[in-house]
């Protein structure tokens, strides 16, 4: 039975001249997926934007800047004003988000008990998901 840890959060996005446009983002971790996070933004289509990237950067960038490529994560500041900066890249573009880090480091913080650090692969049936992929059944 997957489990869920979802959070709601006002990202920003940096435009040029550091301008801030926001943008209603979802936070989502899956116990069935326990390396994964997913953050979907709105930007006001019909389905969100959404990019998958590894919890363990996540929680990384949280501390000290990471990633390398298409993410790349870092904060800024101190205490409850703290930022996490989000850097995306892709064939179609690149863009920057801010979003609050102690709001983030919080979120994490309930995922990592759901899914302590070191057990990701306790619940995980190898054999089946080797045979899944190799033979082609989704």
């Amino acid at each position: 039975m997957a489990i869920h840890v979802d959070e709601l959060l006002d990202m920003q996005l940096v435009l040029a001249h550091d301008e801030r446009i926001v943008v209603p983002t979802q936070l989502r971790y899956a116990s069935v997926d326990p390396f994964a996070v997913c953050i979907a933004f709105d930007i006001g289509n019909e389905r969100p934007v959404v990019w998958a990237l590894a919890r363990d950067l996540l929680a990384e960038g949280v501390f000290r800047p990471c990633g390398q490529g298409d993410v790349r994560i870092w904060p800024t500041g101190s205490g409850p004003d703290a930022e996490l900066n989000l850097a995306l890249s892709s064939p179609h573009g690149a863009a920057r988000f801010v979003a609050p880090l102690p709001m983030v480091a919080q979120w994490l913080e309930r995922t990592y008990r759901l899914v302590p650090a070191g057990t990701e692969t306790d619940g995980l049936d190898v054999d089946a998901e080797l045979s899944r992929l190799l033979h082609g059944a989704t």
